[in-house]
């Protein structure tokens, strides 16, 4: 799979492609669309996108929740050490897997709560949230898929496309996935 363009991530199946501002205003889906509604309510992956292609601005202080009064800002220059050029993905999560019974929905919920200052637990992937341009981000996803009679597991497809990424990009994980 490649990551550099949205296209890319089209091509791959991910849908959505709904930036944060709408999400932190109330919803995935204002025009009431069933299917994305339902395939919203499976577990699956999802990536936060970046349409930008220049050079991010970061935040002292970003916008992410301390959780459990852990302050989840870290120093500019680490940020800027783990920025990923030529790339759209800036972070890679899962809904569900394994004995989790999270959807997308439900995940991606708590990511923007995070990221509009709850004490939420979505400790990872908080670089996003010292991004000065985190509103205009983009999240996307993918239902995970029945083949046969087994749903994929969305840890697996989460630890294979970080790992399709890391492939990719010498070793690096994507700007805000702190581990693989």
């Amino acid at each position: 799979m490649e990551f550099r363009t949205l296209e890319n991530l089209v091509e791959a199946g991910f849908e959505g492609f709904v930036p944060v501002s709408q999400l932190k205003s109330g919803g995935i889906y204002a025009d009431g669309d069933r299917q994305a509604d339902a395939d919203l309510d499976r577990p699956g992956v999802y990536m936060v996108v970046r349409k930008d292609d220049s050079e991010p601005a970061f935040v002292p202080e970003g916008s992410g929740g301390h959780f459990k009064g852990k302050n989840p800002n870290v120093p500019i220059d680490e940020l800027r050490a783990n920025w990923v050029k030529d790339t759209c993905v800036v972070y890679i999560g899962k809904a569900g897997g394994g004995s989790s019974g999270a959807t997308l929905r439900r995940r991606i919920s708590q990511y923007i709560r995070f990221g509009s200052g709850e004490p939420v637990g979505h400790w990872g992937g908080r670089y996003i949230w010292q991004l000065e341009d985190a509103d205009n981000l983009l999240f996307c996803w993918r239902p995970a898929k029945y083949a046969g009679n087994r749903l994929e597991d969305a840890g697996e497809l989460e630890s294979e496309l970080i790992s399709e990424f890391k492939a990719s990009y010498d070793g690096q994980r994507p700007f805000a996935n702190l581990k693989d």
